[in-house]
């Protein structure tokens, strides 16, 4: 190639990139080209976070001593508003805009607003100064109405850009505040998107206990109700996050009798480091593993915490081992955040001056100082509180000391193999184990019966596969305390054969195989056993399901046999098809049916259901879409009340078309 020609082709390339190529985008287009950037994508999360946005606002008016009072509405079309009585977007014309007003400004400019120096408001939620106008930005239609000076104003705006000027609607001699009404744009979320009721009502409610000065009123279109949400509420709590944790804990044990809660609030600063928090130990958890952390920064949720949580495991755990140092617990000494705060629930909220987030959507908070804030304010109420209560000060040593025990020993028997582990194990009698050193490939197979556990037990691969007979039917853990549930001998062994505990104090991680397999009958006591099973491990082992680690053996019912061939069926649809298409016409065939499992031979219990070559396993799953009403329907059909059972049986015995088999 000659130079010249490589100079022109040089020169082409330069000529496809020029500054045409450049794209520049305007006002709030960035916002809608790119929403995950600023509200972290555009799933159901992210539509709830513009209401976080819009209800952050009023809220900031109302830490400020501006508004008394925010009204939130769903509207049967899907629009939401929220409307407080503070001091009103300005809506004069703007010194760096003449021809638009501060309104305009707010809501059509990223990074405007009144919380950038301190001066309008001494704590706020929404520093940024992106909130409202993203909010703006990704809704088709959006409407803003302010009172000021004794008159309201208006303007509409649609896909961040206004649709009009802002305009003089009239006098409003008794009202004050912002009010704004929007709907999310279907072309950013999707068509189908709307607002959950439940999921507005409970952010709606925990706002209100961050700050007991404001009244919250709830109010939803009857029609958009799906659940149990109430179609109106009025939110005010004097107590804060006191009355939250109560609410939050409901009547479950705890191990001390009184909340550890406190607030400090310095009004001589504007605000800046007021401190609220309140502190449980719960004996059964509290639905969320062992225990939480809700943390708030301005009345923010930060999910992923951040250093203001950290301020607060450093005071209760310095402040805890201190305690036991003092009074002689020397099973203490090795306690950690983790012992501390593993079965609490606990709540933060800080209030703080320019407050540094990760991320717009305020998920963690990064501030150095609210760390220091936090420690040097609950670190010597904490020491005051647990000397103030010594007999329930020994009980919370003595719990998170029980809790390091059993940290270090989890952390003993990961540093073994599962061969060493199995030998320190005291296992159940019954159980017939794999002689694999390693989890991976093994499977407990769960039999009913002594008489199948034996078949099993010649069928099986002895390195992989193991075998924990079971006796008849094991109890209905939906419908028995929990007392009965863990003095039951038959969940005893299967537990202690999984080796990964039970209910609160499962873990995943010490699963001892890496299948567990119901395999009962093909008949309908067999379905009942399996249907036990499946509910005790889905209500006290949730994550064996979750993580697909749960099957169902799939033996067969019938054998037909003819001359030197076999072949086995399902069910009694499979073995009519068998009988015609794998057997000549008029061939005399020998048709028998399994009464258990008991009564295969091991090679034919083998080829049929064991062998991972030839057989069917079905796995256990929770699909997505009904998650939420599983449990309901479990305790529908296995709790206490056969009312519902039956009412269940009416409702659904048109769609049984095969006959049972008894």
């Amino acid at each position: 190639m000659s130079k010249r020609a490589a100079k022109k082709n040089d020169s082409d390339l330069f000529e496809d990139y020029t500054a045409k190529d450049i794209e520049v985008l305007e006002g709030l287009e960035p916002v809608r080209k790119r929403p995950g950037m600023y509200i972290g994508g555009t799933d159901e999360k992210a539509l709830h976070h513009l209401f976080a946005e819009v209800l952050d606002n009023s809220m900031d008016e109302a830490v400020a001593g501006h508004a008394t009072r925010i009204e939130v509405e769903l509207h049967e079309d899907g629009y939401l508003s929220v409307i407080d009585n503070g001091r009103g977007i300005p809506i004069d014309p703007h010194p760096k805009f003449k021809n638009k007003s501060a309104l305009e400004v707010i809501l059509t400019t990223l990074h405007s607003g009144g919380k950038f120096e301190g001066k309008a408001y001494a704590t706020s939620g929404g520093l940024h100064g992106v909130g409202v106008s993203v909010v703006n930005a990704l809704s088709d239609d959006l409407i803003v109405e302010v009172c000021r000076g004794r008159t309201m104003y208006r303007q509409s705006f649609a896909e961040g850009h206004p649709r009009s000027k802002i305009e003089k609607v009239g006098p409003a001699p008794n009202k004050r505040g912002t009010s704004i009404m929007f709907h999310p744009d279907p072309k950013i979320f999707g068509p189908t998107a709307k607002f959950k009721p439940a999921r507005l009502f409970k952010m709606a409610r925990s706002k209100s206990y961050l700050f007991g000065g404001v009244e919250i009123r709830w109010k939803c279109a009857p029609s958009v109700i799906k659940d149990d949400t109430p179609a109106e509420a009025v939110f005010h709590f004097e107590r804060g996050l006191t009355d939250y944790l109560k609410t939050l804990a409901g009547a479950k044990p705890t191990v001390t009798e009184d909340i550890f809660a406190g607030k400090v609030e310095k009004k001589d600063d504007g605000g800046h480091g007021n401190l609220e928090w309140a502190v449980i130990w719960g004996t059964a958890g509290f639905g969320e593993a062992d225990g939480f952390v809700h943390s708030y920064c301005n009345t923010i949720p930060t999910a992923e915490g951040g250093t203001h949580e950290a301020g607060l495991r450093a005071a209760l755990t310095k402040g805890l081992k201190a305690y036991a140092e003092l009074a002689g617990y020397k099973r203490a000494s090795n306690i950690t955040a983790e012992d501390v705060l593993g079965t609490a629930g606990a709540l933060l909220s800080v209030f703080v001056r320019n407050p540094e987030f990760q991320g717009q959507t305020k998920d963690k908070l990064a501030t150095n100082e609210a760390q220091k804030i936090v420690e040097t304010t609950i670190r010597p109420a904490f020491d005051h509180w647990l000397a103030s209560n010594p007999k329930q000060a020994s009980a919370l040593v003595e719990w998170v000391a029980d809790r390091a025990d059993e940290r270090q020993r989890r952390r003993k028997e990961k540093e073994v193999s599962r061969a060493a582990a199995t030998r320190k194990l005291r296992l159940p009698g019954k159980l017939s184990d794999c002689s694999s050193a390693n989890r991976s490939g093994t499977e407990l197979f769960l039999v009913e019966g002594d008489s199948a556990g034996g078949s099993a037990k010649q069928a099986r691969n002895r390195a992989t596969q193991a075998i924990l007979p079971l006796r008849g039917k094991i109890l209905n853990v939906a419908s028995a305390a929990r007392d009965k549930i863990l003095a039951n001998q038959e969940i005893a062994d299967m537990t202690q054969a999984l080796g990964a505990g039970i209910g609160s104090k499962f873990n995943i991680d010490n699963l001892r195989y890496e299948k567990i397999i119901i395999m009962t009958d093909a008949d309908v006591d067999g379905a009942h056993i399996a249907a036990l099973l499946i509910t005790f491990f889905y209500q006290e082992m949730p994550d064996l399901i979750h993580q697909g680690r749960l099957y169902l053996a799939q033996p067969p019912l019938f054998r037909l046999t003819a001359g030197s061939k076999s072949v086995y069926a399902m069910n009694e649809a499979e073995r009519e098809k068998l009988l015609k298409t794998e057997f000549k016409p008029n061939q005399k065939v020998d048709v028998g049916r399994f009464k258990g499992l008991g009564e295969m031979m091991p090679a034919q219990l083998k080829e049929t259901t064991m062998n991972p070559a030839t057989r069917v396993l079905a796995r256990v799953v929770i699909a997505e879409d009904k998650s939420e009403n599983c449990g309901d329907l479990v305790n529908r059909l296995m709790g206490k009340k056969p009312e519902a059972r039956f009412q269940f049986i009416q409702e659904n015995a048109a769609f049984v078309k095969d006959a049972l088999d008894i």
